[in-house]
């Protein structure tokens, strides 16, 4: 089977921790490999952010990196990609037109506009999982949110118009229902997990002293909570934080985010225990995970919440807001505990609680190695491969909705 993914802003060949790179590029190359691995042939595209960059990169056995030209062959923030999408499509048309696919499997919402409007042009088949719905985006940042304003409307038609919806949590299939989407069409198949790569035992982090270790793995944004983490940790002496995500450490400073932060650990008095140390290569975070007596993932909201399903996978407990998937997937009391968002009080209560606690901490991570079991990506894949299956045997169908269809050819070779 042919099964084409389309990622437009998270390539799977992408360094992580930047502002638009995360939990969707890891996403994205753990299942174009999983599904490989299952007897598919993969094509993952993307759009090209790099004028050197070839028009395909082989990614391993089964699976392809294609670059699609759609405006500039330069990074782009995210929020900005809308006026490419019609550019975008087109290039998807042309590739398929080549190489048609069973079925295209798009990732985030702007990837469903532009794969939509190339398959329904050829009657393919599309499933969609969105990684995070704009209305929940709206919802906790407000004025915050660069997102452009059709979001939620293209959002909207999109869940009423492909094929099927692929959530990642109960709770995003609730939304999406009230959004309008037909139950029958949603499938929830939850993010994935490499439990050969994240697991409790290997190489493990060097310690920088004596004290009980907190990790935080994110993106440098506001909305990860990570000044929430460095506020938690400012009350518990017998504690250090290491935070990994955002520019190389060689950069780290021209990141407003990271001046900021560093501020605030200045003015807290911790720079001696809360330590930023940039991008840490992917291959690199389980031993980071290993290391930590916690590790927290405390955003405002999470539509899944990877991290803290990579650190289960390596025993360790997780301090979590209770938001999202990470509601979800954190079993409170026994994977590890759950707070509120923004509360660096909470925070800081459980943390010590857990350290405090060697006995109960010990039974949290053999509870949290068991409990990330069941996101292993070969179910992962295998889910995800029958729901393929399905859509192919049933072809490209038309879903009647009286909302108007997002028009984005006006937009082609447009915008900044």
């Amino acid at each position: 089977m042919k099964i084409h993914l389309v990622s437009e802003h998270a390539s799977p060949l992408a360094l992580l921790g930047g502002v638009d790179a995360g939990g969707q590029n890891v996403h994205v190359a753990a299942l174009a490999k999983a599904l490989a691995g299952q007897g598919a042939q993969v094509v993952v595209h993307t759009r090209r952010d790099d004028a050197s960059l070839p028009d395909q990169v082989p990614f391993c056995d089964g699976v392809v990196v294609d670059h699609v030209d759609a405006g500039p062959a330069r990074a782009i923030a995210k929020d900005e990609l809308l006026p490419y999408m019609a550019e975008f499509a087109d290039g998807l048309e042309r590739r398929w037109l080549d190489d048609r696919p069973d079925v295209v499997h798009a990732h985030f919402w702007m990837s469903g506009l532009a794969a939509t409007d190339a398959a329904d042009r050829l009657g393919i088949p599309v499933a969609l999982t969105y990684h995070a719905l704009g209305v929940d985006k709206r919802r906790f940042q407000g004025s915050a949110d660069t997102s452009p304003p059709v979001r939620l409307d293209i959002e909207r038609w999109l869940a009423l118009s492909v094929d099927r919806v692929i959530a990642t949590t109960s709770a995003e299939c609730r939304t999406l229902v009230t959004m309008g989407a037909d139950p029958r069409r949603v499938t929830v198949i939850p993010c994935g997990v490499d439990l050969e790569v994240f697991r409790p035992t290997g190489p493990v982090w060097p310690p920088l002293g004596d004290r009980a270790r907190v990790v935080c793995v994110s993106r440098l944004v506001p909305r990860k909570g990570i000044a929430d983490v460095i506020e938690a940790i400012a009350g518990l002496d017998h504690v250090e934080l290491l935070v990994a995500g955002g520019p190389p450490a060689s950069v780290l400073m021209d990141d407003t985010e990271a001046q900021t932060l560093m501020e605030l650990i200045a003015q807290r008095g911790a720079g001696d225990r809360v330590h930023l140390l940039g991008a840490v290569s992917h291959d690199m975070v389980p031993a980071l995970l290993r290391s930590a007596t916690v590790a927290c993932c405390t955003p405002w909201y999470e539509p899944f919440g990877l991290v803290a399903v990579e650190a289960m996978a390596c025993g360790a407990p997780v301090v979590a807001t209770a938001v999202g998937g990470l509601a979800e997937t954190v079993l409170d009391g026994s994977t590890g505990i759950l707070v509120p968002p923004r509360r660096p009080e909470s925070i800081r209560a459980a943390i010590a609680s857990v350290v405090r606690h060697s006995g109960s901490g010990r039974a949290m991570r053999q509870a949290s190695v068991r409990r990330a079991r069941r996101y292993g990506w070969d179910d992962i894949a295998r889910r995800t491969l029958r729901v393929a299956e399905e859509l192919t045997a049933a072809g490209r169908s038309q879903a009647s909705t009286s909302i108007r269809r997002p028009t984005i050819a006006a937009s082609r070779g447009g915008g900044r």
